[in-house]
C-alpha cells in the first residue's frame, strides 16, 4: 500500500490544528502534529533557550528528534499503517532543510488574514516577526513547488470557517480523497496526536466539536503591530487571492 502523504503547511493561529482535528476523524487516516518544531527551535536557539518566545520550549526538544533528516527519513516520509498520513506544518519551521521531499508529499497552503492572525499570535509568543508568521515562506515555497509542476491547494481560514463543508470537500477533491462527513465534528478534550505544546497553544480549539462559525474580530488592531501588518500584507494577498472558496 502506497501512503498518500499530506503536509499542511501552515502558519500559527490560522486554525490549523482544527483542520488536523478534521482529517484526524477518517478512518482512512493518520495524523502527526508539526514533526519539525524541535529541529526549529534547536536551529533558532540552540542549546540556551532562555531566549526562546515559545512556551514550552525544553518540553518540545525533550519529546522528537531536533534532526530534520532524520524526522523527514523516519517519519514524514517513514512507515505509516493507513492509506493517509497527514502532517500538519508550520511553515516557518522549514529553516536549513533539504526541501526536495516535498516532491513525495502533497502540499497544502493555509492562511489567515494577518490582521486578525497577529493579535492573536502576540499573545503567546509577543510581538511576533514576519518570520515568526510563515507568510513569506509560503508564499516563497508555493512558488518554489509551482515552478516544479505541483499545484498545491490553499485554504484561508476565514473561508473554511464560513463554509468548511464546502471547502473541505473541494480540499478532499484536489487531493483525490473522498470527503467525509465525520470531518467537520470531534469530541471536546483534545487528540492523542497532539504536542507537548498544546496546553499553551490549543485552548480553544480542545474547547471545540468543531469549526467556529467565523467571527471578525471587533478589538482596535494594535498599533505597535502596523509595521509587521504591512510585511505579512503584502505576502498575504496573492496567496488570498487563490484560495478554495
Amino acid at each position: 500500500m502506497q501512503t498518500k502523504r499530506i503536509c499542511l503547511w501552515s502558519g500559527p493561529r490560522n486554525v490549523s490544528t482544527a483542520v488536523m482535528y478534521a482529517f484526524a476523524q477518517r478512518s482512512d487516516t493518520q495524523v502527526i502534529d508539526e514533526p519539525l518544531y524541535a529541529h526549529y527551535l534547536h536551529t533558532k536557539y540552540g542549546a540556551d533557550t532562555t531566549n526562546s518566545t515559545h512556551p514550552g520550549t525544553t518540553e518540545v526538544l525533550a519529546s522528537m528528534s531536533t534532526d530534520a533528516a532524520t524526522v523527514i527519513r523516519d517519519v514524514i516520509l517513514g512507515p505509516c499503517a493507513e492509506p493517509v498520513l497527514f502532517m500538519k506544518q508550520m511553515a516557518h519551521h522549514l529553516i536549513d532543510i533539504d526541501l526536495s521531499f516535498l516532491q513525495q508529499t502533497h502540499n497544502v497552503f493555509l492562511i489567515r488574514d494577518p490582521r486578525e492572525m497577529l493579535p492573536s499570535l502576540t499573545k503567546v509568543i509577543g510581538t511576533p516577526t514576519l518570520a515568526d508568521t510563515g507568510l513569506k515562506t509560503q508564499h516563497d515555497l508555493l512558488c518554489s513547488l509551482r515552478a516544479a509542476g505541483q499545484s498545491p491547494p490553499i485554504l484561508d481560514a476565514q473561508l473554511l470557517l464560513e463554509n468548511p463543508r464546502s471547502v473541505l470537500a473541494q480540499l478532499c477533491e484536489r487531493l483525490d480523497l473522498t470527503f467525509d462527513d465525520a470531518m467537520l465534528s470531534w469530541k471536546p478534550g483534545g487528540n492523542p496526536a497532539d504536542g507537548v505544546w498544546a496546553p499553551y497553544w490549543y485552548t480553544n480549539v480542545h474547547r471545540s466539536t468543531g469549526f467556529a462559525p467565523y467571527r471578525p474580530k471587533s478589538e482596535p488592531f494594535p498599533s505597535a503591530l502596523t509595521e509587521v501588518l504591512s510585511a505579512c500584507s503584502a505576502y498575504y494577498k496573492p496567496l488570498r487571492a487563490d484560495a478554495i472558496c
